[in-house]
C-alpha cells in the first residue's frame, strides 16, 4: 500500500521527471529553430492500433524508431516466406520489413476446409496477414494469380503476363524503397516450381528496372525511381539444411536465432508462431529455439562482406537534418520510467513536431506513423469504433459507439469525431480523465450509392493467370481498405492528432472470449445457393435451395432464375417477406434439364421494389483468422451429362476436405460419410468406398483398417483411393492397397496435356461409359498430382500423360483386381474437376465406381 507521504513524493518526482524531459527537448530544439517550439501539429494518418502496451514492447518500439533501414522479401506464394528471417529483420535489425508474394496461393491445397480457387486465395491472404502480425513484417502482392503447379519459369511468366507482374513489383520497390531485396528461390529449375523461379527472375529484373526512369515511366507521377543496395538469395540446400553453397560465389552467413529480452522470446519462437498461421497448408511448426544459421548468397548490386546491410546507412543521418532525431530518441530512452511510460509523451510529442519539419520521404512518413502509434501506447490511450451489428446495407442506418480511454495522468481530450464517407461529424472538447471510459454513440444513414464490401482483386472476373484490378491505386495491397473509417481527433498534451480507425464489430463468444469482426457493407438481399454446380445424368429434375438473407428490416420481394436455352424450372417466381435484419428464408426451385447434353449456368436474382440483386454470400470462418465475407455472383454451373452408372450406395472417407460427396449425390448416388467407428461395421452394402484426398496423411488411424478394407475389396467391393501426399508416405503406403506401390511428387500440371490410353480395351475405359479423348477436354488447373510409381505387376496403369518437354508418366491411375473386387489409386484431380462440372471427369468416376 502507498502511504500519503509516499504518494506525495511520487507526484513530485513525476512532475520533476516531466519537467526535465521538457528542458532537454527545449535545449535540442534551440539548436534547430525557435520556430519549431511554436509549431502546431495537425495530421491525418492511418493508425492500426498495436494493443501491446508492455514496457518491453514500448522500448522495442523506441529502438525500431531509431532505425531507418528497409528490406523486402520476395517469393511466389503464401507460406514461401522465411518467417524466422522476417522476424529477425523486423525485430533484431529493426528495419522496416516487407514480404511481397507474387500470388495469393489460389491454386494451392486446403487442409482445413473446402475453399478452392479465389476463396482459397482469400483464406491464405488472411493467414499471411496473421503471420505478419506476429513476425512484424508488412504484406504485399502482385496481380498474379496462382493457376496451379507450373514446371517452368516460361509458363509462369506467360500465364501471369510478365510485364504486368513486373510492373507491380517495380512499383512496390519504388514505393517501399528497400535497401536490400531478398529472394527465397533461385531463378532456375532448382526452385522446383515455375512460380518460384519466376519470382526470383522478376526480382532480378526489377532490381535494375526500379532505378531506370525509362521503365514504367507512368509510375513516376506517384513514386520515385529507387536503387536498392543489393539483391541476395536466401540460400538453402535440399532439405533446407542451410549449409554453405558448394561454389565460390559471394555469400554471408548470419545467426538469426537470437533472443530478444524486450519481447521475451527468441526470433525462432516468434518465427515459428508466424509459420504456424499457414494452417490451410499444414505448416504448423514447433517453437524453434537456439542458434539458427542463415545463408544469403549475393545476386546483384554491391556484395555484402559481413552484414546484410553493409554500406547502408540505417541511421537518421541519411535524412537531411535527421541527426538530431537519434540524439532525442536516445535521451527519451535514457529517461524512460518503466513504472510511468506516459512521462515520456511530452518528449515524444516534441520529437513528432521535429520529424514533421524534415524533408518529405517514404522513410519520414513511415516514421511518423510509427511515432504516432508509440505516442498513443506510451500514453496508454485505447481507441475503438464499434458498430452495433456486423453488417449494414446501403441506404440503411449505421449505429455504433466510439470508445476512448485515457489510462494515464496526461492531459488529453477528444476534440472531434468524423465518418467522412457518411458525412458525419461532431465537434467536441471533452476532457479524457485518467482511466475514465468515454463512449460516444452515433447513428448515421449509409448512402444508397455505397459500394458493398468486396476484395478489390475479385470485383471483376479474371482470366487464368492474373487479376483484373479496376482501381490501380489499390494494386499490391493485401486487402481492400476498410469499408467505413472513422477519424478521431485527439489532443494529447498539446499535440493534435487525427487517428483513422476502421469501424468494426465486437462481440463475446462464451467459449472463446472477445472477438473483433470487420464491418460488412452487404447487399440488401443475398441469394446463396446450396451448391456451386448441378450435374444431371438423366432428364429427372433436381432441387436447389436458395437461402435469401436480408441485411435490413422489412424486406420483401421475389426470387427468380435465369437459365440457358432448353433448361426450365419451377416455380417461375417465389416470394419472400423478411421482417428482421439478418433473418433468412430458404426457397426451393426444381431445375429440369434438356434431353440432350448441355452446359451453362443459373443466375439467381431477386427483385425488391424494382431493384435487382444477384449476389450470394460467402463467409470464411476459422479461429485463426478474422471472419471474412464476400458477395460473389449467385451462380450455379449446369451440366447435363450422357452418363451411365451402376450401384446406388457409396461410402466416403473424408480426408483434407473436398466437395466430391456432393458431386456424387447429384449423379444419383447415396453417399455415407464413414468415420473410424463405421469402418468397424459391415461394409458390404457399398458399391464403392472412396478415400478422400490426403485421408492417409490426416488420419493416423486409417492404416490400421487396411485389413478390413482389403476384406471389403476381396468380397466384391471397389475401393478408390484418391491422391495422398508423398511427404511421410512411408508410414502408410504398405497399408493402402493389396499390393505394394510408392507415391511420388510426379504430376501433370497442364490441364490440356494429351491423355493417352495405354490399353483401349481396359474395362475402365469402356464400361459403362465409353471414354474418348473428348472426355479430357476443358479440365481445370491440372490433370493430376502425386502419381504412383514402382507398383507390383498385379497393378495396371491406364493412362499415359506428361507436361511439355517431359517423359510420359503412367502413374495417374493404377488398379488391380483383388478377389472379387477392385482397388484403385488415382492422382487424377477429381476434387477439382467434379465441382467444376467437368463432364469427362464424371464419366470416368462413374466407370470406377461401377467396376465389377
Amino acid at each position: 500500500m502507498v502511504t500519503n507521504d509516499n504518494h506525495t513524493k511520487h507526484v513530485v518526482l513525476k512532475n520533476l521527471f516531466i519537467n526535465l524531459i521538457y528542458l532537454n527537448i527545449r535545449k535540442l530544439m534551440k539548436k534547430l529553430s525557435l520556430l519549431l517550439l511554436l509549431l502546431t501539429c495537425f495530421i491525418v494518418r492511418s493508425f492500426a492500433q498495436n494493443t501491446n502496451y508492455s514496457t518491453g514492447s514500448l522500448l522495442q518500439g523506441l529502438d525500431k524508431l531509431n532505425v531507418v533501414g528497409t528490406a523486402l522479401y520476395i517469393a511466389a506464394h503464401p507460406d514461401d516466406e522465411n518467417t524466422l528471417l522476417i522476424t529477425w529483420l523486423a525485430n533484431e535489425k529493426k528495419v522496416r520489413t516487407g514480404y511481397i508474394a507474387m500470388t495469393r496461393g489460389d491454386g494451392g491445397q486446403n487442409l482445413i476446409g473446402t475453399e478452392k480457387g479465389d476463396f482459397a486465395g482469400l483464406l491464405r491472404t488472411q493467414e499471411l496477414l496473421g503471420a505478419r502480425g506476429i513476425d512484424g513484417g508488412e504484406q504485399f502482392f502482385t496481380r498474379a494469380n496462382d493457376f496451379g503447379y507450373s514446371k517452368t519459369t516460361e509458363e509462369a511468366l506467360e500465364t501471369w503476363g510478365k510485364e504486368k507482374v513486373l510492373s507491380d513489383l517495380v512499383y512496390r520497390i519504388r514505393k517501399f524503397q528497400p535497401d536490400v531485396l531478398i529472394t527465397r528461390f533461385p531463378p532456375d529449375e532448382r526452385a522446383g516450381h515455375g512460380h518460384h523461379s519466376a519470382s526470383s527472375l522478376l526480382a532480378e529484373e526489377a532490381f535494375d528496372a526500379a532505378a531506370n526512369p525509362n521503365v514504367f515511366p507512368e509510375q513516376l507521377k506517384e513514386v520515385d525511381t529507387w536503387q536498392a543496395k543489393r539483391l541476395v538469395w536466401n540460400f538453402y540446400n535440399r532439405g533446407f539444411t542451410n549449409t554453405p553453397p558448394d561454389d565460390d560465389s559471394d555469400f554471408i552467413t548470419m545467426n538469426i536465432g537470437g533472443y530478444n529480452p524486450y519481447l521475451g522470446e527468441s526470433y525462432g519462437e516468434i518465427g515459428s508462431r508466424a509459420r504456424s498461421m499457414h494452417k490451410s497448408q499444414g505448416f504448423g511448426a514447433g517453437l524453434f529455439r537456439g542458434e539458427r544459421m542463415e545463408i544469403l548468397k549475393h545476386t546483384k548490386g554491391q556484395p555484402a562482406k559481413e552484414d546484410l546491410f553493409d554500406g547502408v546507412n540505417t541511421t537518421w543521418s541519411r535524412i537531411k537534418g535527421g541527426e538530431i532525431v537519434t540524439k532525442i530518441i536516445i535521451d527519451i530512452k535514457r529517461n524512460f520510467n518503466p513504472e510511468m511510460p506516459a512521462a515520456s509523451v511530452p518528449a515524444l510529442n516534441q520529437l513528432y513536431k521535429l520529424i514533421q519539419t524534415l524533408p518529405k520521404s517514404p522513410i519520414v512518413d513511415t516514421k511518423l506513423d510509427e511515432l504516432e502509434n508509440l505516442i498513443l501506447r506510451f500514453a496508454g490511450i485505447h481507441l475503438e469504433i464499434n458498430a452495433s451489428d456486423y453488417n449494414v446495407s446501403p441506404g440503411d442506418e449505421l449505429s455504433g459507439t466510439l470508445r476512448v480511454i485515457n489510462r494515464s495522468f496526461l492531459k488529453a481530450s477528444l476534440n472531434g469525431f468524423e465518418i467522412p464517407k457518411l458525412n458525419y461529424s461532431i465537434n467536441s472538447n471533452t476532457v479524457l480523465n485518467e482511466d475514465s471510459r468515454l463512449e460516444v454513440p452515433f447513428k448515421v444513414l449509409v448512402p444508397k450509392s455505397m459500394d458493398i464490401s468486396q476484395p478489390y482483386w475479385l470485383k471483376e472476373k479474371h482470366p487464368i493467370g492474373n487479376y483484373v484490378i479496376s482501381d490501380e491505386s489499390l494494386k499490391g495491397l493485401p486487402l481492400s481498405p476498410p469499408s467505413i473509417i472513422g477519424e478521431i481527433k485527439l489532443n494529447i498534451e498539446g499535440l493534435l492528432l487525427t487517428i483513422n480507425l476502421p469501424i468494426d464489430y465486437k462481440y463475446v463468444e462464451p467459449s472463446f472470449g472477445e472477438i473483433y469482426r470487420p464491418l460488412e457493407v452487404s447487399p440488401t438481399i443475398t441469394l446463396s445457393p446450396n451448391t456451386s454446380s448441378l450435374v444431371f445424368n438423366s432428364t429427372k429434375s433436381q432441387n436447389i435451395l436458395v437461402t435469401v438473407r436480408a441485411s435490413e428490416e422489412n424486406v420483401k420481394g421475389n426470387v427468380y432464375l435465369e437459365l440457358p436455352n432448353g433448361w426450365s424450372y419451377t416455380p417461375k417466381t417465389a416470394s419472400f417477406n423478411l421482417s428482421e435484419k439478418n433473418s433468412e428464408s430458404v426457397i426451393k426451385f426444381s431445375v429440369i434439364p434438356p434431353k440432350e447434353a448441355s452446359e451453362g449456368h443459373i443466375l439467381i436474382k431477386a427483385n425488391v421494389n424494382g431493384q435487382e440483386f444477384e449476389n450470394a454470400r460467402n463467409s470464411i470462418k476459422y479461429d485463426h483468422i478474422p471472419q471474412t465475407t464476400t458477395f460473389p455472383k449467385a451462380e450455379i454451373e449446369l451440366v447435363k451429362l450422357d452418363l451411365k452408372k451402376k450401384g446406388k450406395k457409396v461410402g466416403y472417407i473424408q480426408g483434407a476436405g473436398d466437395d466430391i460427396p456432393e458431386a456424387l449425390k447429384q449423379i444419383g448416388y447415396s453417399v455415407d460419410f464413414l468415420s473410424e467407428e463405421d469402418l468397424s461395421k459391415d461394409l458390404s452394402g457399398y458399391q464403392a468406398i472412396l478415400v478422400g484426398i490426403r485421408a492417409y496423411n490426416v488420419h493416423e488411424w486409417l492404416p490400421f483398417y487396411h485389413d478390413k478394407l482389403m476384406t471389403y475389396v476381396k468380397n466384391g467391393g471397389n475401393l478408390i483411393a484418391q491422391y495422398q501426399t508423398s511427404r511421410g508416405s512411408e508410414k502408410f503406403t504398405d497399408k493402402m492397397g493389396p499390393y505394394p506401390f510408392n507415391l511420388t511428387r510426379d504430376r501433370v500440371s497442364e490441364e490440356d496435356a494429351e491423355v493417352r490410353f495405354l490399353n483401349v480395351d481396359e474395362p475402365i475405359l469402356n464400361k459403362p461409359n465409353k471414354l474418348g479423348s473428348a472426355d479430357f477436354n476443358d479440365w481445370v488447373q491440372e490433370r493430376g498430382l502425386y502419381f504412383a510409381s514402382d507398383w507390383e505387376t498385379n497393378y495396371s496403369g491406364v493412362f499415359s500423360m506428361n507436361d511439355k518437354n517431359e517423359s510420359p508418366k503412367s502413374g495417374s491411375l493404377i488398379y488391380t483386381k483383388y478377389g472379387s473386387g477392385n482397388y484403385v489409386y488415382t492422382g487424377i484431380s477429381f476434387f477439382r474437376e467434379l465441382p467444376a462440372g467437368v463432364s469427362g471427369a464424371y464419366r470416368l468416376m462413374a466407370n470406377l465406381i461401377s467396376m465389377k
